[in-house]
């Protein structure tokens, strides 16, 4: 497997010290005990906003404390587009607190900053473009503010698969390297109501105490989403991860959407040992509806350690727009000391590990997969983030509101019945 280039541009050490007054603070002069905050402008990039802690220090010596943004990451096509062209990166400083009232913004603007990238560079090793002190703004006369930041950008090499088609319809799975789209994997959705049941013997025994039996449980036709299972394949056909829900969706007490307070849950499975009817589980994702301004889809996920769930490694969680979709992102900035392995246990989480499309509800989805190079030792290792990626999008629609119905590919057990 060969992976797509692939840079990050990293924007981090974000602090900002303001001129003190000697006198009764005039134009010009910005002293403010609020939160401060940036936003980081690319071209063709959507903006991005950070907090920017203050600094007292004296000089330049180095801020006492800081933050980091999320960055950039530019794909094959957009570092072709712009090698060898200077590309800026700018860095506008607000004073207030981030977001609107009335639909007025609550910061203002102190000024801005701008560091040239040369992506070029960035492509074969690590480089710095900025790291220290910059002045915000151009006017020598008056007091001015000071931005601490580094901009350093890193190849980060990726592999990319992609969906055929829409999970629940077993699409094919291919491997997109530049414009050669390889098949690697084969996908087989089934809808059975009884999965609790029909799991693998040894399954069930074991992670007993973990997982949530529906055995015995009161169908309740119509008011809840079980038994969905996506099952991936290699070339040789034979199973070599699977997403399985073990959870139920069902509707909280007198509405129709999915609570945070009662989620669903999907597990993320690898083989076993040398038989197919024998699965180790690798990750746990949780999903709900969110109430608020935003109508999302909300999502937990965590790694399954041999103590189980409750001493499990949570690396992400976020909502993202039912309307729009989103990205189904893993990205660990710092490793944090209790987490190990991803894969086989054995190197560090850290930095970006997979992203995944995502679409709006109702809408057509082909999930396009990125994933780290670190974390892929083997195709074994790729079919379980794609089995994940299968899961969090079959989530939009198993989230969607109960007054709502689903297309028939998820309701394969009611059609049989019915028939």
């Amino acid at each position: 497997m060969d992976p797509c280039p692939f840079v990050r541009l990293i924007v981090e050490s974000l602090a900002l010290k303001l001129p003190q007054p000697t006198k009764p603070a005039g134009a010009g002069v910005y002293p403010t005990t609020t939160p401060c905050f940036c936003k980081l402008k690319l071209k063709n990039f959507p903006s991005q906003t950070a907090l920017l802690p203050l600094s007292n220090g004296a000089g330049d010596s180095p801020p006492e404390s800081f933050t980091s943004a999320s960055g950039f990451h530019l794909d094959a096509l957009t570092i072709r587009r712009l090698s060898g062209k200077p590309v800026t990166l700018c860095v506008e400083v607000y004073t207030g607190r981030m977001g609107r009232t009335c639909g007025v913004s609550t910061g203002k603007l102190v000024g801005s900053v701008q560091v040239t990238v040369d992506l070029g560079v960035s492509q074969t090793r690590p480089a710095v473009f900025q790291d220290g002190w910059m002045k915000v703004g151009n006017d020598s006369d008056k007091p001015t503010a000071k931005l601490h930041l580094m901009v350093r950008a890193e190849p980060d090499p990726r592999f990319v698969f992609q969906f055929d088609g829409e999970p629940e319809c077993s699409p094919v799975v291919f491997q997109i390297q530049g414009n050669i789209r390889q098949p690697v994997f084969s996908c087989k959705f089934s809808a059975d109501r009884s999965r609790s049941r029909s799991l693998p013997p040894d399954f069930s025994k074991k992670n007993r105490g973990w997982m949530r039996t529906l055995a015995g449980e009161k169908d309740k036709q119509g008011r809840e989403r079980k038994g969905w299972m996506i099952m991936i394949y290699d070339l040789s056909g034979s199973p070599v991860a699977a997403a399985s829900m073990i959870t139920p969706f069902v509707p909280s007490p007198g509405t129709d959407r999915v609570s945070r307070s009662n989620p669903g849950a999907w597990l993320i499975l690898s083989p076993h040992g040398f038989s197919v009817s024998s699965w180790k589980p690798w990750g746990r994702l949780e999903a709900w509806r969110e109430r608020g301004p935003v109508d999302g889809l909300g999502y937990k996920f965590e790694l399954v350690t041999e103590d189980g769930p409750s001493n499990g490694i949570p690396i992400a969680e976020s909502t993202m727009s039912v309307k729009k979709g989103g990205l189904f992102c893993i990205d660990r900035k710092v490793s944090r000391p209790d987490s190990s392995t991803l894969t086989s246990l054995k190197s560090p989480v850290k930095g970006f590990v997979m992203g995944s499309t995502v679409e709006g509800e109702g809408k057509v989805s082909k999930p396009m997969v990125q994933v780290g190079i670190q974390h892929v030792t083997c195709m074994a290792d790729a079919a379980l983030f794609v089995a994940l990626s299968a899961a969090i999008d079959l989530s939009m629609d198993a989230c969607r509101l109960f007054s709502r119905k689903l297309r028939k590919e998820l309701c394969h057990d009611e059609q049989d019945s019915s028939s």
